[in-house]
């Protein structure tokens, strides 16, 4: 996955499904774009400011390690930077290295730190619509391998890769206005990124039709099981240096 497939949070309000927000969950955090983007960057430093260090900081010492940074590898950092920052440069490296996603709309809205959930809104606009009027599937089932990758892309961070390995979605009934993803990771990211270098991490994803009036429930649609693999970079480096010398 690109660096720029993590989206940028800017909250607006919804309406919780009670299968997954239980009365002694913490409240969910809503602000401006700007107190969000700092939310989100608090979550990144709590998975990393505990714990034994990340596997890409054992094997060479960051996203580099022993090798001299490339050109490449610095404009690639810089990137991945840019586009966590806040939601204009996503946008602008979403449209460059993921037109989906700019043209669809779809915005990783919140990430609760304390539980490891996230939201994505897809934005119910005519590029997402089918021919009688309803979100379209394609665009419901493609967004959905943005929006759990952007998630996990933006708790790992810029030093790692991540790949969508498997992907499983159930239509359940037609989505008339916009689709609500709400995400949450069945492993602890944090310990995965401790632990020995790659790994798989499974997200499920309730997809749900945002509800139009006040008081009105969200409306289940979809539900997602999307798998990741998660590769730091040090170790693509690592391995490409190991076939140049066999060469």
């Amino acid at each position: 996955m690109n660096p720029s497939d993590a989206l940028s949070t800017d909250m607006i309000d919804d309406l919780p499904l009670d299968a997954h927000s239980p009365a002694n969950d913490p409240a969910v955090r809503r602000g401006s774009q700007r107190g969000d983007s700092a939310g989100r960057a608090g979550l990144m430093e709590r998975a990393g400011d505990s714990g034994p260090p990340t596997a890409a900081a054992r094997v060479g010492g960051g996203t580099f390690g022993n090798h001299p940074p490339t050109l490449y590898d610095r404009v690639e950092a810089f990137v991945s930077r840019l586009s966590m920052r806040d939601n204009f440069w996503n946008s602008i490296c979403s449209l460059i290295w993921l037109p989906l996603a700019f043209f669809s709309g779809i915005r990783l809205k919140e990430i609760d730190v304390n539980t490891y959930m996230a939201r994505a809104v897809l934005p119910f606009r005519r590029f997402n619509r089918n021919w009688y009027r309803a979100m379209a599937g394609g665009a419901l089932l493609a967004n959905s391998e943005i929006a759990g990758g952007s998630y996990v892309f933006g708790i790992c961070g810029g030093d790692y890769t991540v790949v969508c390995k498997n992907l499983d979605y159930k239509f359940l009934r037609p989505c008339l206005g916009p689709a609500v993803y709400r995400i949450k990771a069945r492993e602890d990211i944090k310990t995965l990124m401790a632990g020995a270098g790659e790994f798989n991490i499974t997200v499920d994803m309730d997809v749900t039709q945002q509800a139009s009036r006040l008081g009105e429930r969200d409306k289940r649609v979809g539900q997602c099981v999307a798998t990741f693999h998660v590769t730091p970079k040090i170790l693509h480096k690592n391995r490409a240096a190991r076939r140049k010398k066999r060469a």
